[in-house]
């Protein structure tokens, strides 16, 4: 079978970001014959170069197109718009295809992988990694009211054309089934982690990082992944500065984006704050074992209950608690599994207390990070998951 996946944000292991799809494509890879149409942004983004840009085998299909999470709303639209306009034409250009694979985001990325799919009289797969055109228009970006009604109407038009879609949370599977979608047509495909690289996290090389960084005898809080205007990092920082006078527990949070001035200056002045650049993808495990407890903090809107952020994954596979304040569908599993807590966004000093709770009880602390890690195993793996991708994409192309 001939898969040709459209995917403007393309990263590798060597990157800060999940590698969902890179696990995926190295899966499929060894059994079909894989064509990727990329974008070139995220190799700028590498700090590492202990990994091949694409998995073996797979035919890369590049555009050398400007992208960054800095980016304001006009330049993101050239970037998405100039990458639409390359992914028509390679995708009419490539060997013809069995299935066409478009990942969103953006909107405009699927929607070109349809086109391909119905100029080529092909069947096409939809997956949805973040609801669009919902994210843009809670946060702000997306103004005007006409704008908003014409994206909705496309987002809703991909849904009806696509064969199947494929959605990262249950939440979102519930969204598209909304949309007048029937439930058989969507699969939920869980983002997952990976299981190798946790395991190859060993106590030695945590034991490295806690004398690097002068943790021992310290509790770690630990916050791994984008600091983003979704991430509710107001209320991480506030509740860091509530618990300064808590010397035995440290604030260690590994990443970048939009706050990194304010926590530059904010880790000058608290003694109990650690900041970390971005790390590639294998060293990430080390951190989350070398932490107590893991924060996945989301602000208050709707899309974002629905999401399927890496870090709740890649933490229960290491044997890490977790802390959400998403009230979705991970609030109902961590407290459905015992492998968490919940507190509510925005509110530091609520957020600052459960913590103190959660580090007071080791015993407590330590089963639900088994509980998770046990669960991690049993339904993260991102090797069972690509074989779960590989069979919906045989089925759409008639090939079983």
């Amino acid at each position: 079978m001939h898969i040709a996946i459209f995917n403007q944000h393309h990263h590798n292991p060597d990157c800060p970001s999940t590698c969902r799809h890179y696990t995926f494509l190295e899966y499929l890879a060894k059994r079909h014959k894989v064509s990727l149409v990329t974008s070139s942004a995220w190799k700028q983004l590498r700090i590492t170069d202990r990994y091949t840009w694409v998995p073996e085998g797979v035919d890369l299909y590049e555009q050398e197109v400007p992208y960054s999470n800095k980016m304001g709303v006009r330049r993101r639209l050239v970037s998405y718009g100039g990458f639409a306009a390359y992914s028509l034409a390679k995708g009419l250009s490539i060997p013809k295809p069995d299935v066409v694979w478009g990942v969103s985001t953006p909107l405009t990325t699927p929607w070109m992988a349809a086109r391909v799919a119905r100029m080529r009289g092909i069947p096409w797969v939809f997956e949805v990694q973040d609801l669009w055109p919902s994210f843009p228009i809670e946060m702000g970006a997306v103004k005007r009211e006409w704008l908003k009604r014409r994206l909705y109407r496309l987002e809703k038009s991909l849904y009806q054309s696509a064969n199947h879609i494929i959605t990262l949370s249950p939440d979102m599977e519930d969204y598209v089934v909304g949309q007048g979608i029937a439930r058989e047509k969507v699969t939920t495909i869980l983002n997952g982690t990976d299981i190798e690289m946790a395991d190859a996290a060993t106590p030695e090389k945590v034991e490295a990082l806690r004398k690097q960084y002068q943790l021992q005898g310290k509790r770690v809080v630990l916050y791994a992944g984008t600091f983003g205007r979704a991430n509710d990092m107001p209320t991480i920082m506030r509740a860091a500065e509530l618990m300064a006078n808590q010397q035995d527990i440290v604030f260690v949070l590994a990443g970048g984006g939009y706050y990194d001035a304010e926590l530059r200056k904010l880790s000058l002045r608290l003694p109990n704050l650690i900041l970390l650049p971005p790390q590639p993808r294998p060293d990430v495990f080390a951190l989350f074992k070398l932490a107590d407890l893991s924060l996945i903090t989301f602000n208050d809107l709707p899309v974002l209950a629905s999401n399927s952020p890496a870090k709740l994954y890649d933490s229960l596979a290491c044997g890490v608690p977790v802390l959400v304040t998403n009230p979705g569908w991970t609030k109902a599993f961590v407290e459905q599994h015992a492998c968490g807590w919940y507190t509510p966004a925005g509110q530091p000093e609520a957020l600052a207390h459960k913590i103190s709770e959660i580090l007071s009880d080791n015993i407590l602390r330590q089963q639900a990070g088994q509980r998770g890690q046990a669960i991690a195993r049993q339904q993260f793996d991102r090797q069972q998951l690509a074989a779960q991708v590989e069979q919906i994409l045989l089925r759409v192309a008639n090939k079983v």
